[in-house]
């Protein structure tokens, strides 16, 4: 099967580079390119592909608004998002995935793993970079002490057993979709129902 891939990125020429590499991949098929989020956005709606390589700072709307807005359309659920970027902030990673990213590397990966990270965010894995990885549990080791409990809109609407379920999914037991499963953590997180140790 081949993974139909939109490229979004406001360089042209690593938009370039990246077609020429991918598509000289036989599982792999370009099959459009975006300048800006707000293309990128278009795109998916008109292209269907099966995975959008999403970089962050773009003009009109960043990546991350970009990402957002395609995974809340409920036309384009099976599309996946993996955002390759110059910046690896533990911030950054944490704004990808709660829009709905299912991916997050380094724009210093090497071929070979940007080909093999396409396959697996595809393939509905969820992948972070090594340097992102270490960011955000060196984040998490820094501040031992839990954040404040945000407000979660939504959150007094869930029944106990809502509830119940979000933290066993959080805690990893759950056979739900990468994407949700993700951001139910950081959901779960940040809502406080999930302890940090």
């Amino acid at each position: 099967m081949t993974i139909r891939v939109i490229l979004a990125d406001d360089q042209a020429l690593l938009r370039a580079t990246f077609k020429l590499l991918l598509d000289s991949t036989a599982d792999i098929e370009v099959v459009g390119d975006a300048a800006t989020g707000v293309e990128a956005v278009e795109l998916a709606r008109t292209a269907r592909a099966d995975l959008i390589v999403m970089d962050i700072r773009m003009p009109d709307m960043d990546g991350i608004e970009a990402t957002r807005r395609i995974t809340a359309d409920e036309d384009l659920a099976s599309v996946k998002i993996l955002v390759l970027t110059t910046f690896e902030a533990d911030d950054l990673v944490l704004e990808a995935l709660r829009a709905g990213a299912s991916g997050f590397l380094g724009k210093g990966v090497d071929p070979e793993s940007l080909i093999a990270a396409i396959r697996t965010v595809a393939g509905g894995e969820r992948l972070l970079s090594a340097a992102a990885t270490r960011s955000l549990i060196e984040r998490v080791i820094a501040d031992p002490e839990p954040a404040p409990a945000r407000v979660v809109p939504g959150l007094d609407d869930l029944t106990d057993r809502e509830r119940e379920i979000t933290v066993l999914v959080a805690a990893g037991l759950s056979n739900t979709d990468a994407r949700d499963r993700a951001q139910l953590v950081v959901f779960a997180y940040e809502a406080g129902l999930v302890p940090r140790h």
